[in-house]
């Protein structure tokens, strides 16, 4: 049972919110601050902050596993909600943080390994230890106060002394580790891979998975504490982060996207045709379709279902494809081009989101999609099944918000560009974006002659373009922009060494496979052949593409999870018109019944709301993504403003 105790307000330590937190949520219990000790053990144990420690340097243990099969313990009872947040941090992260050293801490030491605070209890519920024990005493504080963070984040673990005054605004070097020769490697897990396939029904749980969190808790802190302060501070503030969005991904899930069956049939009748009755079967679209294709190909056995068959039937109608990708068959001028390109489209929509779909995953009109905070190695989420994080604009029609409701669609203007522009510390470009779209304040600069070329000049210096207009433009970007041109290059050059890079934050990028690792030694052995050489040379530029891409794109996940945190806390902030009871506290009405998030994609979120409170949600979007912009770079003269849409139905918001 959750115990909601007077006092400051509690930071619940359990192994994992996915299988912890469904249950409390369906009883009506909304949990304020957590730490997911799966999550933030991926983030310690490959980090180059806590590489040097005993934690990062310990044989695999059970935390390293797979999650378990999703367990969701039973509750004895329901649980109080906890008292309304007045802020998501505790103390001030602006006044903790230094440059980010390029060497990794020295080992932690091994802290005790006894019972007490917030763990698992024998039936698997998060329970509050009562053990008047020194060690227990001193947890408890912790898990009350837990410190080195911003007003509106809090971190995991106790609070430091001040370690002197701020320069959050210096740009932190992106190099974080050693090269490959006489390195010695973090063992860190690899993140959670996103299965593709609808989940299976859940079994009820037998027991709880057989882990410590008290201990787990402890050994984590200890690592952190082990680090300076400044980059302690930064990894407080990433775990933070990482467990609040943990708890909005559980709610994501719980409340679920407003999803209307019908009008999602309707479209996908008007686009393929009646629903198929035989399994196997394709829709009338898709057969008048494969006639034209058969016919213009002269190929009664023509496969368009089968990219290697239907290579085979292009190159026999004598058309010189190596692929069936669209850009190559766009290329080529024949009459089945078109119905083929036309069939690519709709099979695409077919398979992703035809009516096998909707019947697996669309229940009680709302589509309850499986998020995966971290599953990607930049810290991005991923999903399990459902293809939540690709919801193609043809079906968008079919979310519709509920009758009095409407959707607040906000994403992120130009957020990655405005990342660099922070991360490097680059003044000019950060004046390119003040008040204005970032690209054409960078033509307004003379740096660029069109808002196009600006655009792919800055995703190509991003994702390391070094051919077409991406790479065209890099030199003159580079002229205009040199700090933030450098850091990304800093960040490739490292990648190319077999170095590893961070976040802003900490979060730092995997080491190279021993594949690579092999090959790069081998071409630097006597006698080494031209091909070694230039096979060595093609991997090391792809994987210095890789962590050029890494700092950018795990910093802007960070962005996005202090976006989250900090909306999620101002949302349930808000009033509500749909009390739970005649005359009850509006206070007390459930997460669904108030404002709330119902959809995340990378720097997009969706706010299903009254439509009275729309324009506070509106407002609240906007000050959440200024503040997260202030926890992450206190100082940083850097906007990210958000564009926002108010309407009724997904597909309308842009």
């Amino acid at each position: 049972m959750l115990e909601a105790t007077p006092g400051p307000r509690l930071r619940w330590v359990w192994d994992d919110t996915a299988l912890r937190y469904p249950l409390l949520l369906e009883r009506g219990v909304r949990v304020d601050r957590c730490v997911d000790l799966r999550l933030t053990h991926t983030i310690l144990r490959a980090s180059a902050i806590t590489s040097a420690t005993a934690f990062a340097l310990a044989s695999p243990s059970e935390w390293d596993a797979p999650r378990p099969a999703a367990l969701a313990p039973a509750l004895q009872s329901p649980a109080p909600r906890p008292p309304q947040p007045d802020a998501l941090f505790d103390l001030d992260f602006g006044s903790t943080s230094a440059p980010v050293a390029p060497v990794a801490s020295a080992p932690a030491p091994d802290g005790p390994a006894s019972d007490g605070a917030a763990r698992a209890s024998s039936d698997g519920a998060p329970s509050a230890a009562s053990e008047p024990t020194p060690d227990s005493a001193r947890l408890a504080s912790q898990l009350r106060n837990p410190g080195g963070v911003s007003p509106e984040i809090s971190g995991v673990g106790s609070s430091d002394p001040d370690p002197g005054p701020s320069d959050r605004d210096t740009p932190h070097p992106p190099v974080s580790g050693t090269s490959h020769a006489g390195s010695a490697s973090t063992k860190g897990t690899a993140p959670r891979p996103a299965p593709t396939a609808a989940p299976t029904p859940r079994p009820a749980p037998t027991a709880a998975p057989a882990l410590d969190p008290l201990t787990e808790h402890r050994a984590q802190l200890a690592a952190v504490a082990a680090a300076a302060p400044h980059d302690a501070a930064r990894l407080r503030l990433l775990l933070a982060a990482e467990s609040a969005g943990a708890l909005a991904a559980a709610e994501l899930r719980h409340v679920g996207i407003p999803w209307r069956a019908d009008r999602h049939d309707a479209l996908l009748t008007a686009a393929l045709g009646p629903r198929p009755t035989r399994p196997g079967e394709r829709p009338a679209r898709l057969e008048e379709l494969l006639v034209r294709i058969r016919t213009a190909l002269d190929d009664p056995a023509a496969n368009p279902d089968s990219p290697a068959e239907l290579v085979k039937s292009l190159q026999r109608a004598g058309l010189r494809v190596r692929t069936t990708r669209q850009w190559e068959l766009e290329r080529i001028e024949h009459p089945v081009i078109e119905p083929l390109l036309q069939y690519k489209k709709l099979s695409r929509l077919m398979t992703a989101n035809g009516w096998a779909w909707l019947d697996a995953w669309i229940a009680d009109g709302r589509f309850r999609p499986v998020y995966l905070p971290g599953g990607v190695v930049t810290g991005r989420w991923a999903s399990e099944g459902g293809g939540a994080l690709q919801l193609p604009h043809q079906v968008r029609s079919a979310v519709v918000a509920d009758e009095g409701w409407c959707f607040v669609v906000a994403d992120a203007s130009q957020l990655e560009p405005r990342i660099l522009a922070a991360l490097s510390g680059d003044a000019a470009m950060a004046a390119a974006g003040r008040g204005r779209d970032l690209y054409d304040g960078i033509v307004a600069s003379g740096a660029i002659d069109t808002r196009a070329h600006a655009k792919v000049g800055m995703l190509g210096a991003m994702y390391g373009a070094t051919q077409g207009d991406g790479g065209r433009m890099l030199p003159r970007l580079a002229r205009a922009f040199p700090a933030a041109v450098s850091y990304v290059e800093t960040a490739a050059r490292a990648g190319e060494r077999g170095d590893r890079v961070s976040t802003r934050l900490g979060r730092t990028s995997p080491r190279p496979a021993d594949d690579w690792l092999d090959l790069q030694d081998a071409s630097r052995a006597d006698g080494a052949g031209e091909h070694v050489h230039t096979r060595a040379r093609t991997e090391a530029r792809s994987w210095g593409r890789f962590t050029r891409n890494f700092v950018v794109q795990g910093t802007a996940a960070e962005w996005a999870l202090c976006w989250l945190a900090e909306l999620r806390r101002r949302l349930w902030a808000l009033p509500t018109t749909t009390p739970s009871a005649p005359g009850a506290d509006p206070s007390d009405a459930r997460l669904e019944q108030r404002p709330h998030l119902a959809f995340f994609l990378h720097d997009e979120v969706m706010i299903h709301t009254p439509v009275a409170l729309a324009e506070a949600v509106a407002a609240e979007v906007r000050e959440a993504a200024a503040a997260a912009g202030r926890i992450l770079f206190p100082g940083a003269d850097v906007d990210f403003p958000v564009t926002v849409a108010t309407v009724n139905s997904y597909d309308r918001a842009k």
